[in-house]
């Protein structure tokens, strides 16, 4: 699978790898690069998103070193003119023989970025991540190994189910940050709703294409205006737009809740499986 990056984002998945290498030496199993950098194509404030698998957790020492040096590889959100790296950590028996709901060993991201500049290297509340369901769904349909053999031969896949319920488990969350990250809680809640309707996974971007075919015609600019922000093509800015942000939000959710009754995913469709859209 080919990809490109720019120059600097590059030197940082250069970086990336070589700290994964020199920290964790030989519990190093695979390191892949997924998300916007392999299907849909970088935008103005994609991340880069790194998945990656050890044999062991990771102790305190590792984890301080990785926090120290991801702080300066890492660009900050919408300020810096590196891209923001998304990385996550799992051990390979976490995540296989696969349950639910699975578990991290180590994650870093922009929104951490404040608890690990005051020295806390496990802000997290639990190691317990609904979210990787989705995420090791997106390694093995689409990524390029930067390390380790091919993700297939790592992870195992992910039940239908279990995808479903992480997409379920994600709406509360994105809901509770949707005041201060109003563009992405959009358009991952179009790629909720694609998905779930269609049994394929898009990029952001065409997920927001999709849904503006889905939505009533007076909710439609919300995600023409999503997917302006998302390629730097209008300002980041939502305030205004509150009450029809939320109406959009709630329309959404309520499309992908119409969805889990009308298959009722839990006990009727347990072997399907997810795929990505053949237009991306």
């Amino acid at each position: 699978m080919k990809f490109k990056l720019e120059k600097n984002s590059e030197h940082q998945l250069a970086a990336c790898l070589n700290l994964l290498q020199e920290v964790l030496g030989n519990s190093l199993l695979g390191v892949y690069l997924y998300g916007s950098a392999i299907v849909g194509g970088l935008q103005k404030y994609s991340d880069i998103d790194l998945f990656v698998v050890v044999n062991r957790p990771t102790n305190t020492q590792e984890k301080k070193q990785l926090v120290t040096h991801l702080l300066q590889i890492s660009g900050i959100y919408k300020k810096s003119l590196k891209r923001p790296i998304e990385m996550s950590i799992a051990v390979k028996s976490e995540i296989n023989p696969w349950h639910y709901p699975p578990k991290f060993d180590f994650q870093y991201g922009e929104w951490l970025r404040v608890p690990f500049e005051q020295g806390n290297i496990e802000p997290w509340a639990t190691k317990a991540l609904p979210d990787l369901a989705l995420l090791i769904t997106q390694v093995l349909l689409a990524s390029q190994p930067l390390f380790g053999p091919s993700p297939q031969q790592l992870l195992s896949r992910v039940p239908y189910k279990d995808f479903i319920l992480a997409s379920i488990d994600s709406i509360e969350e994105l809901m509770a940050t949707i005041a201060t990250d109003t563009c992405n809680v959009l358009l991952t809640l179009a790629r909720i709703w694609s998905t779930l309707a269609t049994d394929a996974m898009r990029s952001k971007l065409k997920a927001a294409a999709w849904a503006i075919n889905h939505l009533p015609k007076e909710l439609q600019i919300m995600m023409e205006r999503a997917q302006a922000v998302c390629r730097g093509e209008h300002e980041d800015s939502w305030d205004a737009l509150n009450q029809v942000v939320h109406t959009c939000a709630k329309k959404m959710i309520e499309e992908i809740y119409k969805q889990i009754r009308v298959r009722q995913l839990l006990s009727e469709h347990l072997n399907r499986i997810i795929t990505y859209a053949d237009d991306i």
